[in-house]
């Protein structure tokens, strides 16, 4: 299964594989790095889950898939409405955390953009694929 889902990965275009593993990946992760700010502990739980939520779609589906942007939609979103209240609520903020929100708000807004889209064509693929299928007593 491992190497399924490597295989997978490998599959993707070339600035995709380099997107999630030197941009979106290591930022969220970087949440943790936060979490005694205000609001810090909340975000990397949302940043990480986001994540993390992806393992049992990468097992069930052996691989990458567009599904995988369904977590990201569920945790992301409340996190970027987070931030946002967060850099222009007045919370007394320390400058090295503003710029790693700034930083975590630009590249979750550009993943999400993404994340929409693919939500969208997997949503889309799962009715194609209900509308094919037989159904009881095979009729249609």
């Amino acid at each position: 299964m491992i190497a399924d889902i490597w295989s997978s990965f490998r599959a993707l275009p070339l600035w995709v594989q380099l997107w999630m593993t030197f941009i979106l990946v290591p930022v969220n992760l970087g949440t943790l790095a936060f979490v005694d700010q205000p609001q810090g502990a909340l975000i990397a739980a949302l940043a990480v889950t986001g994540m993390a939520l992806n393992i049992p779609i990468m097992r069930a589906a052996r691989g990458m898939s567009k599904a995988m942007a369904l977590p990201h939609l569920i945790c992301w979103v409340p996190m970027v409405a987070i931030i946002i209240i967060l850099l222009t609520d007045g919370t007394p903020l320390t400058t090295g955390f503003v710029r790693f929100l700034v930083l975590l708000l630009i590249v979750d807004l550009i993943s999400l953009g993404f994340d929409l889209n693919d939500s969208i064509v997997w949503l889309r693929e799962r009715q194609d694929e209900q509308k094919k299928a037989p159904t009881a007593g095979g009729f249609e």
